[in-house]
């Protein structure tokens, strides 16, 4: 794993504030040797004896990340196998649904030419599910992300949320077993029950552990390193948290593409009862590493009612802007001075509210807060947009599963069942995006992000997130095209889902299922650039004591996105699946354009938030409990 930690070679090292300079310690993948000088520096026990940049070192040295800690792929394990129960069993519930219970079977599993299923439901059934399951994993994240952040800590909330996953999931392999699965109806209730209580767990586990991951990085200031041969740079922790993000996605995928290929094939030649229990097995993993790393972990405890007073400055602040003149209160809202108003440093004495227990940094990180959630705002139509293919897989496409990757795991996989698969399960196929991400992820990360920056090319969250559009515009039509030939080639034309002989055989057209391949790849490339970039834009915007919560509205958009699909779901069957291909591709390319024209701004603007004086916040309620014991006549309203 040392060697995925080389971008620049610069490394984390200990620094002693009485030395002028000290050696960072030498990873062992690296053949460079970083010194860093002692200038001004903070006695904070992170940043002590480290050189901090002049403004024309910003403007002039190369800025690379930092080593990863250790203990970060320690809690990526925990997401790795979270990842693979998660989607080893998604993986399988297409043909779950849709397809009949093969003759003879009490396992639903096909066999070499058969086609496995077992609930008969039909695709636009197996479509709704689907989307109703991506809905619910990311409305849950809102729920644990509060609690997390005012009463549990992050660590406690994820503990307590893979308890109730691992509910869930034996629920499944209940519905699954031999003499529940004859039974449709019932088979049925169980399924749609587990899918609740996975729900459950599983969104209360995603808006923490992508905090939690990032936090195990102490280090928030740039400083100044110097490479064994002699170069300058810059150490940026934002692009810190970018490359953590970065080895985190790829260790979902792992998870991911382990899990889906080898339960896709449990489906197909043994059932679906072992498609269920050995992503449940995989499952356990997860509370003993928890159990092992709890003593390792950096953890932030609950800061109170944070949200409450985000929302009340955010209330203040519009105090006096609305008017009768539309044009006018637009322009008094998006003023420079906006949140001036809100600062604490505004109210004299008397004047200032009691729930007001924090200073002006602290408004500055939730004035941060609030435009990376406008920046999310456009995620539904991204995702919504290339869920003709299809999550996000987390967070994920693996988190942002809405639209695009929804049809990742549901259309795409029912238009593999009308192509030539040679004996390969039709839901195989889908795992090329993850595969596509595990041999990208390392190249991005080492090469091409790199290089654009020796080139003094600043390619920023906001250009990747629109360049992410773009490439799922592109597999949109990728996937378009390939439908249409398919429907031209298949002996039932328009009808190819229903396509059988007289004996009931399944008929397909003559074009072989690798042909999908282009919208994965592509699909994987809108996800580096996307989907990850959103992660890292969720954890850096947001106020330190509310990270869990703007990861929640950044994974809640995918279930906006959901929601939007089912408007979608009778596109999603013949004879209308081009269209429903095209639709989405338009969508994510004119929203790209948009979105880059309202938000390129704040490329001129991401040193600036990103560097933020620290905030000092305290939870109004415990200093008033404590000032007054108590006293319930003087709580804040």
């Amino acid at each position: 794993m040392a060697g995925l930690q080389s971008d620049d070679p610069v490394y984390q090292g200990y620094a002693e504030a009485k030395r002028a300079e000290f050696e960072l310690h030498k990873d062992s993948g690296s053949d460079d040797h970083v010194v860093s000088s002692a200038g001004d520096h903070e006695l904070d026990g992170i940043h002590d004896g480290l050189e901090f940049p002049t403004e024309e070192d910003k403007l002039t040295l190369r800025r690379v990340a930092d080593t990863i800690p250790w203990n970060a792929y320690l809690i990526a394990f925990v997401e790795l196998a979270e990842r693979f129960s998660y989607y080893g069993t998604q993986v399988v519930y297409t043909n779950f649904i849709q397809q009949r219970l093969p003759p003879g079977s009490r396992t639903g599993a096909g066999g070499r030419d058969g086609q496995s299923g077992a609930l008969g439901m039909g695709q636009r059934a197996s479509t709704g599910l689907n989307t109703f399951n991506q809905f619910w994993v990311y409305v849950i994240p809102l729920f644990g992300a509060y609690i997390a952040d005012t009463r549990w800590g992050r660590f406690k909330t994820i503990c307590v949320s893979v308890g109730v996953a691992l509910v869930g999931h034996v629920l499944l392999i209940v519905s699954s077993l031999p003499g529940v699965i004859e039974h449709s109806h019932g088979a049925l209730a169980c399924f749609i029950v587990a899918l609740i209580v996975m729900g459950l767990g599983t969104g209360g586990f995603k808006a923490n552990i992508s905090p939690l991951v990032a936090e195990q990085y102490k280090r928030t200031k740039l400083f100044v390193a110097t490479r064994k041969s002699g170069e300058r740079v810059v150490v940026d922790p934002t692009l810190t948290t970018a490359r953590i993000y970065m080895y985190f996605y790829l260790f979902i995928n792992i998870g991911a593409l382990v899990g889906q290929i080898s339960m896709t094939y449990s489906e197909k030649y043994v059932g679906f009862y072992l498609a269920y229990t050995l992503p449940t097995a995989v499952f356990l993993l997860c509370p003993i590493v928890l159990f092992i790393g709890r003593n390792k972990y950096a953890r932030s405890p609950p800061s109170g009612s944070v949200l409450a007073n985000s929302l009340r400055v955010w209330r203040l602040a519009q105090k006096g802007r609305w008017s009768w003149n539309p044009v006018k209160t637009w322009r008094n809202l998006y003023a420079d001075d906006f949140w001036d108003s809100a600062k604490p440093s505004h109210f004299r004495g008397e004047a200032r509210p009691k729930w007001m227990t924090f200073d002006d940094n602290w408004v500055d990180e939730v004035k941060r807060g609030f435009k990376a959630c406008s920046v999310f705002l456009w995620y539904p139509v991204y995702c919504k947009s290339n869920s003709g293919v299809s999550w996000h897989r987390d967070a994920d496409s693996r988190y942002l599963s809405g639209l695009t990757y929804n049809q990742l795991n549901s259309n795409l996989t029912s238009q593999a069942a009308t192509m030539v698969v040679n004996g390969v399960p039709n839901d195989v196929l889908s795992n090329l995006d993850p595969f596509a991400l595990i041999i990208f992820i390392p190249i991005c990360d080492m090469f091409i992000y790199p290089g654009l920056r020796r080139l003094g090319i600043n390619f920023s969250p906001i250009k990747k997130i629109t360049l992410g559009f773009f490439t799922g515009a592109a597999a949109m039509v990728w996937t378009a095209v390939v439908q249409h030939y398919i429907y031209k080639r298949n002996p039932c034309g328009y009808h190819v889902a229903t396509c059988t002989d007289e004996a009931g055989n399944i008929l397909t057209s003559d074009l072989n299922v690798w042909i999908q391949t282009g919208s994965y790849v592509l699909i994987a490339f809108s996800e580096i650039f996307a989907s990850i970039t959103g992660l890292e834009y969720a954890f850096t915007k947001a106020p330190k004591n509310m990270r869990s919560l703007v990861m929640g509205i950044f994974l809640f958009m995918s279930a906006i996105s959901s929601a939007i699909g089912e408007a979608f779901v009778s596109l999603s069957a013949d004879p209308l699946l081009v269209w429903n291909y095209g639709v989405m591709a338009v969508l994510a390319a004119v929203s790209g354009l948009i979105f880059w024209f309202q938000y390129r701004h704040l490329d001129h603007q991401e040193d600036e938030l990103n560097n933020l004086e620290d905030a000092h916040y305290e939870d109004p309620h415990a200093v008033y409990n404590a000032r007054y014991g108590g006293d319930q006549s003087l709580k804040i309203q």
